[in-house]
Formats: structure tokens, C-alpha cells, sequence
């Protein structure tokens, strides 16, 4: 039997069924989020990433047609498997002419459950292994999801792929995940920046030297292509490629061959060759800077990344991303956003996308003094006004929230301190909290563990 692992999300609003399918998928060694109805379901969709979803057909509020309706409408390529009384062919049919993956029938078999199961993960790409090269790439996005099931589809084959995408939207990111995920895993990932280095020396990068091939040359150089091989290449900001060098490319990439600069030998590369850019490459074909030979070559398959912009859903779980990660490597107590900041973050306009968003985040964990960052502290790293002069109530809000937050990092985040010092009886100051959203329990100490 394969031993394929995921995440499977199993609902089921029969606790017993529910509980010895669970334990069944879980002596598989999937990881498994069992829960008793469709509303359930639908939280857990977005908080665990589920790689498959389990469900029966018939339950209350939200049956298992239903569910599976809405789970295509957020995350079109996420298997779906239906559990069916009797196995009736009317349900069969209308499941699978709905889009589900495969029904199950009650009583459900062991091996039926395992072979579904594994044949629902091959298909989305989510065997363990492969998810752990996905992982970095956190998304809540209906549209980022897909890209990364189409990377996941393609991630095995040899396939030239084209990533498109502004930059700081995570290319290369996306780039190494693929690699991870394919049978090229265990050889070299490396990137090279095509528009980064002077055509005179781009050359050499890529297909490697002779000595003396040219002045300065004391040596013989392998260049990436060579370095790569086994691998994956990426070939980033593909469209900034000097247009005499892009002939050179497309030899290598027909004939699967490298000759270095100043030699008469080829030598044979197995390598697979991924490519990225922010331009516009139809357009550059246009203007006569790009080859459409080479165009045709390098986009068999196109993955298009969205700007932040546009996947402005996927701040709040990046930016907690992001904290976590400056925790552990700052070994600091994990900082928080003021519900006002957060707001001030999702409706920025990130022309840097994920990388400026990555970097703001940082300077407020810096900057800010207090575990809770403030409002004010966002604005000025986006370049807000800080002299500006706010309103009475807006500055009569800020100092109360200010004061505090203040209250319960002296305190930790015990509350009974906190209203003792602010000379407030307890059910009020649980009311101040709550009308200016804090959470004393973001002020409570934390362990952190720091990876070695």
C-alpha cells in the first residue's frame, strides 16, 4: 500500500463514524482535522490548509453537496471525497457531475479509504514531502491557491515554466518550491539574475569559459548551466536578457548542449530551466527586445503570481507569519499589531508587495517599544505624516489606548493588576479593552523556541 501522507479535513456529524475514520487515516499517518458539520468545515478550510476533504452527504444546515460547492467556489482544485449512505448510483453520479473527486460507501472498508485517499493526494500534488516545499508560500487567496496547484501539477514534470509576476511577489520563492517538489530535488536549485550583470560577462555566467578566452580570463570557468546540472536553473528577470545573448539560450535549450566562451567543445546538460519576470514580454516582442522563438520555448506553461494588492486577504496570516519569524530570530517575546495598525497594513497600497510588506513589518518589530505596535509606528514607516495634528476624540483615543496597553506590560496581561494601577474596578476595564479591541492575552509572557 502507497504510504502517500496529507491533510485531510473529515466531517461527519455521526461522532462515532466521525471518530473511527479518524483513527483509521490517522494510522496511516495523514493528519487529520475531524469536525461535525459543514459551518465548522468552512473555518477550518482557511485555518488548516487541508489537502483533501472527507465528507458525508447527508447532514443538517449545510449537507455534504453543499459543502462541496463552496469549498470549489474558494479553492477550485481541492479534492473532495463523498461518503454515501448506500452507495446509491443517483448520489454517484450527482456528486461526481458536481466536481467531486470519488465517493465512499458506507460501510466504508479500510483500503477503500487508504487507495481514495491516496489517489485524491497524488492528484493535488499534496504528499508530504511536497507540501513541505509549498509551506513558505503562505496564502489564504482563491487566485494564489490556484498558482500553487498548477505548480504543484507541473512541479514533477520537465515542463518549462514562465513565472510572471511584479517584483517582490515571491518568483523565486515560488521557483524553489517547485524544484523541491520535483524528482530534481535532491541536485542543485540555482538562479541567476539576467538583467543584473553586463552582457560581456552574462555570457560567461551562463555557459562557463575557457582560460584566456578573454581579457582577465586566468582561468577556466564552468558557468551556471553546468553547475546546474542534475537541476533546476531559474533564469530571473528573463526579459532583461541582452537580445544577443537570447540566440545563445535557445541553442542550449534545443540541443541540450553548452559551449563555453573561447571553446570549440559542447558539453550535454541535463538541466531543467525555469524562468521569471516582471516585464511585459509580449510587449517587449513588440518593441524587437525579446525573441519569439525564445518566448515560446521558456513559456510552455505560465504561472502568474498576483500583486499583494490584489490578495489583500493574505496580509493579516503573512504579517503573523512574519512576526513569528522575527521572534524566534530576535529571541524577543512575540510583538502584536493594534487593530487600527492591522487596518492601516491591509489598505496600504504595496507597490514592493510581499517583500516591502516583509520589510515595513520588520521595522515596526524594531521600532516599536511596547509588544502592541501602535498605528502611529505603521504610518511612519509608510511614509505618513507624523507632525499632522489628529482630532480631540482621535487623540484622546490614542492616549487611552496607549495608557493601556501600558497598564498591561507592567502587568503582563493580568488584568486584575492592570485595573488596580489605573484605580478602576475590574468589569470597567475589561470594558475599556474591549471597546478599543485589546487582548491582554498578546501581553501574557510566551516561551519561544529558537531552531538550531
Amino acid at each position: 500500500m502507497e504510504t502517500t501522507r496529507g491533510k485531510i479535513l473529515l466531517v461527519d456529524d455521526d461522532p462515532g463514524l466521525l471518530r473511527l475514520l479518524s483513527l483509521r487515516l490517522k494510522s496511516f499517518g495523514h493528519e487529520v482535522k475531524a469536525v461535525e458539520s459543514g459551518e465548522e468545515a468552512l473555518v477550518a478550510l482557511d485555518a488548516f490548509r487541508p489537502e483533501t476533504v472527507i465528507t458525508d452527504l447527508r447532514m443538517e444546515r449545510i449537507d455534504g453537496m453543499q459543502l462541496l460547492d463552496e469549498i470549489h467556489r474558494r479553492q477550485p482544485s481541492l479534492p473532495v471525497l463523498i461518503i454515501t449512505a448506500h452507495g446509491t448510483i443517483p448520489d454517484a453520479v450527482a456528486a461526481t457531475q458536481r466536481g467531486a473527486f470519488g465517493f465512499l460507501t458506507k460501510p466504508i472498508e479500510k483500503t477503500q479509504l487508504q487507495d481514495q485517499v491516496v489517489k485524491a493526494l497524488r492528484v493535488s500534488g499534496a504528499a508530504a514531502e511536497m507540501r513541505v516545499s509549498f509551506e513558505e508560500i503562505i496564502t489564504r487567496s482563491p487566485a494564489m491557491e490556484e498558482v500553487l496547484a498548477r505548480a504543484r501539477m507541473v512541479a514533477q514534470s520537465d515542463t518549462s515554466l514562465l513565472i510572471t509576476g511584479q517584483s517582490g511577489t515571491g518568483k523565486e520563492l515560488l521557483a524553489r518550491a517547485i524544484h523541491n517538489a520535483s524528482k530534481r530535488a535532491d541536485n542543485p536549485f540555482l538562479a541567476i539574475n539576467c538583467g543584473a550583470i553586463p552582457e560581456q560577462l552574462l555570457e560567461s555566467e551562463l555557459f562557463g569559459h575557457q582560460r584566456g578566452a578573454f581579457t582577465g580570463a586566468v582561468g577556466s570557468h564552468t558557468g551556471i548551466f553546468k553547475a546546474a546540472n542534475g537541476g533546476t536553473l531559474l533564469l530571473d528577470e528573463i526579459g532583461d536578457m541582452p537580445i544577443g545573448l537570447q540566440m545563445k539560450l535557445l541553442r542550449v535549450l534545443q540541443e541540450g548542449e553548452v559551449r563555453p566562451v573561447g571553446s570549440t567543445q559542447s558539453t550535454s546538460v541535463d538541466v531543467r530551466v525555469l524562468s521569471a519576470t516582471h516585464r511585459d514580454l509580449p510587449k517587449r516582442m513588440a518593441e524587437g527586445m525579446f525573441r519569439e522563438d525564445l518566448f515560446y520555448r521558456l513559456n510552455v506553461v505560465n504561472l502568474h503570481l498576483p500583486p499583494l494588492s490584489a490578495r489583500r486577504e493574505d496580509i493579516p496570516v503573512l504579517v503573523t507569519g512574519f512576526l513569528e519569524h522575527l521572534a524566534k530570530a530576535r529571541q524577543e517575546p512575540h510583538k502584536i499589531y493594534a487593530p487600527e495598525a492591522m487596518e492601516l497594513l491591509v489598505s496600504a497600497s504595496w507597490p514592493g508587495n510581499v517583500r516591502h510588506l516583509y520589510n515595513v513589518v520588520e521595522q515596526n518589530v524594531v521600532l516599536s517599544a511596547t509588544r502592541v505596535i501602535s498605528a502611529r509606528v505603521v504610518q511612519d514607516a509608510l511614509g505618513g505624516k507624523s507632525d499632522e495634528l489628529p482630532s480631540y476624540n482621535d487623540a484622546r483615543a490614542e492616549f487611552t489606548r496607549s495608557y493601556l496597553t501600558q497598564l498591561l506590560n507592567i502587568t503582563d496581561g493580568n488584568v486584575s493588576q492592570a485595573a488596580k494601577l489605573a484605580k478602576r474596578n475590574r468589569t470597567d476595564f475589561y470594558k475599556l479593552l474591549s471597546r478599543f479591541q485589546i487582548d491582554p492575552a498578546g501581553f501574557k509572557p510566551t516561551r519561544h523556541t529558537v531552531a538550531n
